[in-house]
């Protein structure tokens, strides 16, 4: 079994939400900010969502405010912020940390898997990393990497 669906974490309801819950899926994991020169990758995140859920895609966002606090809201303004304005329907997760002794291990572990400018470090909001059925980390994408451009991997993945 893959190391990915060892972990857990708590959805932005504060329920508890098992990696194991995403067998047999692709996932992609994206750390999100709501006040980011990023944050309209939001709308191509959405779509995405949209054009490849009913094939086994699945989209797990991880707010995150470690970077020029761009992500100072709580998680039901988070949640709210997200809806409205981009009509995100994916999983979204209680607001973490993903570098230093605080980080997320699901941000541990693929920061360890697959490393990147920054060595295991994270650059910036909306790093991606793809997923694949088997829970294997595939590949990690830059945070200015638009989601359409990350589609051919994802259609890959699910083939």
């Amino acid at each position: 079994m893959s190391k990915f669906y060892e972990f857990s974490a708590a959805d932005i309801a504060g329920n508890d939400v098992s990696m194991s819950d995403y067998k047999d899926k692709v996932v992609l994991v994206v750390n999100t900010a709501s006040k980011c020169g990023l944050t309209p990758q939001f709308e191509g995140l959405q779509k995405l969502y949209e054009d490849y859920k009913d094939q086994g895609l699945e989209i797990l966002g991880f707010p995150c405010n470690q970077f020029a606090s761009q992500d100072p809201g709580s998680n039901e303004e988070i949640a709210s912020f997200c809806v409205k304005n981009y009509g995100v329907d994916f999983k979204m997760f209680d607001k973490i940390e993903v570098n230093g002794n605080d980080a997320h291990p699901v941000f541990k572990y693929l920061k360890d898997e697959l490393g990147g400018t920054l060595g295991k470090k994270i650059k910036w909001n909306f790093t991606k990393f793809l997923i694949g059925k088997d829970g294997q980390p595939i590949k990690r994408f830059a945070p200015t990497t638009k989601p359409k451009d990350i589609e051919k991997h994802i259609s890959k993945a699910l083939a």
